[in-house]
């Protein structure tokens, strides 16, 4: 039975991932390197020192810095994103968002935040949605990035459920091979073919209906 909803923030609740991947850009050509836009990609749903690790590795400088070069690094890139987040408000919510949030109160469903951004209370904050969920998974107590399970592990316990009891919404491979990890069920937002493993697909958020999305639930358990 149907209790709980995991949501992944960037690209799903909002288009803060748009900020994030241009201050990647930036930095990337700040250090020579050129990302073609599977590259650029592929740093959805990655927490951030991943992140810079893999622009690193696509141009061929894995070990060419310090760590701490790379902590200044990733510290300059999520300034410039702050920036952008501060000129956020509610009218960045997706299409399709605010209905499902209503609809998932109306059956009082707990709802919690997976998401590798440290920015998230910020980001929940400056959309004026952060009442309506019940925690937010810490990164910095996480010990592994997406694809790996724990996030959503940890998202699954804050909300006091088992997996067969949530569905989790992502908009990244890496995340939704995550959710799957968890043995949960998983919605991808975007790409069908990209997103394959997941139980259920949209091409866009406006196209989240919770109540179509609990058949295709129900029919799995």
């Amino acid at each position: 039975m149907l209790k709980g909803l995991l949501f992944d923030l960037d690209g799903v609740l909002t288009n803060s991932a748009k900020f994030h991947l241009t201050a990647w850009n930036n930095l990337a050509k700040e250090l020579g390197i050129t990302l073609n836009d599977a590259q650029l990609d592929s740093l959805r749903g990655i927490s951030r020192m991943d992140s810079l690790e893999l622009i690193l590795k696509y141009g061929g400088q894995e070990d060419k810095y310090t760590e701490a070069e790379k902590e200044k690094f990733a510290a300059e890139k999520n300034s410039k994103f702050v920036e952008q987040v501060e000129t956020m408000s509610p009218k960045d919510i997706l299409p399709g968002i605010p209905e499902l949030l209503a609809d998932a109160k109306k059956q009082n469903l707990k709802m919690v935040i997976a998401s590798a951004s440290k920015n998230a209370p910020k980001i929940l904050t400056r959309l004026g949605i952060m009442d309506e969920f019940d925690g937010i998974v810490d990164p910095a107590t996480l010990h592994h990035g997406k694809p790996d399970p724990e996030i959503y592990e940890k998202a699954q316990e804050i909300a006091g459920l088992k997996a067969d009891e949530v569905i989790s919404f992502e908009d990244a491979k890496a995340g939704v091979e995550s959710i799957k990890a968890a043995g949960q069920f998983a919605v991808g937002i975007g790409d069908k073919e990209l997103l394959k493993e997941a139980d259920y697909i949209v091409p866009t958020t406006a196209d989240l209906k919770l109540s179509e999305i609990e058949k295709v639930f129900e029919e799995k358990e």
